[in-house]
């Protein structure tokens, strides 16, 4: 019997299999090696900045470090881990002197309503003062700020204007740059960062919800943000901060991120984040965008659309206590399972306005903040086309882009 043949198939299936196993390998390895890291988890940079001052820091629940901790694998057996702990009990317990914490909207814990007010008080964990900075006090005042040597700053974004996370980091800017007090901003991926769209805000229209000439998508991280607000002089008076931006490794906007903890209560996950900048012009209409329910910004309806396969009835839950149409059906559509958007999708928009039968209350006086312009509304009530409707963004767009690129980290 001529075995050469049954050797021969056994040392091509071996070198088959070994060079599938070495594939894996590197394949994990570089996985492993361009893994995202944040600001935050970059210790070894900003520590040493911190080390013998009186800090301030401006957070919530989003702000979190990743550690090696020593942990009890087995009975008397030693290991260790890596565990996901909060950025204020991360410095506390490297002995860096925190004087008080600052609270964005959505509270320090991230469980207050939208627009809610958030009430100043201690942490319980650490007895640390937290401050709002929501509410009627949206700026740290001097009293505030005296002792602080350096304020951080770190707060997950999503990437939209009206997302009133980048409107606290213009008013601590601000602050700080008025005490010539230094702010570092430990920088985070944008999950929207992979486009740039929507109307540029006009001055006239500017809010809260909306503070800076940019697009309602503006493509780049809260860290490259905070540079543009510096560099355009967009503070008050003209005024410049010291700021210092600790940047994310292997990062590029066109990057897929998945958040690690939903940033706000009705942006429970990426699909929701990801529909967030085009289903939250119906915040300024008489249409739900989910709250109320578990699926916040994946549906929209109204009592007052077209009666239609998908409907849902918003009740009080975690994050809205006063839904837009409690207890009323409301007929709609559910995006869910919509592919990931790339551009604003003004059609939910356009053709609920066009279904409704209450155009007469269809826009409030909050879609115009929303949309940072009243010719949305203007334009929608007219019939014009998305494709029109874009085309009229086109200029302001162009040169915004050219501003952007001057602020840009990554690619």
């Amino acid at each position: 019997m001529n075995l050469k043949p049954i050797k021969s198939t056994y040392l091509f299936l071996f070198a088959c299999l070994f060079f599938q196993l070495q594939s894996c390998a590197q394949k994990d390895q570089s996985e492993f090696t361009t893994k995202i890291i944040t600001g935050a988890d970059q210790y070894d940079k900003y520590l040493s900045l911190l080390r013998n001052k009186t800090i301030a820091v401006v957070a919530n629940q989003t702000s979190v470090v990743h550690t090696l901790q020593r942990k009890e694998v087995k009975p008397n057996v030693m290991g260790s881990e890596m565990v996901a702990i909060h950025l204020v009990d991360f410095l506390q317990s490297k002995r860096i002197k925190i004087d008080k914490v600052f609270a964005p909207e959505h509270g320090f814990r991230g469980k207050a309503d939208a627009g809610e007010m958030v009430k100043d008080g201690v942490d319980s964990k650490t007895g640390i003062p937290i401050i709002s900075l929501y509410g009627k006090n949206k700026k740290p005042t001097k009293e505030q700020l005296n002792r602080i040597e350096i304020i951080v700053f770190d707060i997950q974004d999503v990437g939209a204007r009206f997302y009133t996370y980048i409107s606290t980091l213009h008013y601590v800017m601000e602050a700080a740059a008025e005490q010539n007090i230094p702010v570092i901003v430990l920088d985070r991926p944008n999950p929207n960062a992979h486009y740039i769209d929507g109307p540029v805000l006009e001055k006239q229209h500017k809010s809260f919800v909306g503070m800076h000439p940019v697009p309602v998508v503006y493509g780049m991280t809260i860290g490259e943000y905070g540079k543009m607000i510096n560099g355009e002089h967009w503070l008050a008076n003209y005024i410049q901060c010291d700021l210092t931006v600790i940047p994310l490794q292997n990062y590029s906007h066109d990057r897929p991120y998945d958040l690690p903890v939903k940033p706000s209560p009705n942006l429970p996950n990426a699909k929701s984040i990801n529909l967030y900048p085009s289903l939250c012009f119906f915040e300024g209409t008489n249409v739900s965008a989910g709250r109320g329910t578990e699926m916040q910004f994946q549906i929209f309806g109204s009592p007052y659309l077209k009666p239609s396969k998908f409907s849902f009835t918003p009740q009080p839950n975690e994050g809205s206590r006063y839904p837009k149409h409690k207890s009323k059906l409301c007929y709609g559509q559910d995006l869910r399972n919509h592919p990931r958007l790339s551009r604003l999708h003004l059609e939910w928009l356009i053709e609920s306005y066009q279904q409704t039968n209450s155009r007469g209350s269809f826009f409030n006086s909050f879609f115009t903040k929303l949309a940072g312009t009243e010719e949305l509304a203007v334009q929608i009530s007219k019939g014009i086309s998305e494709k029109d409707i874009r085309k009229s963004w086109e200029p302001e767009l162009i040169n915004f882009k050219k501003i952007r690129n001057k602020y840009l980290i990554y690619k």
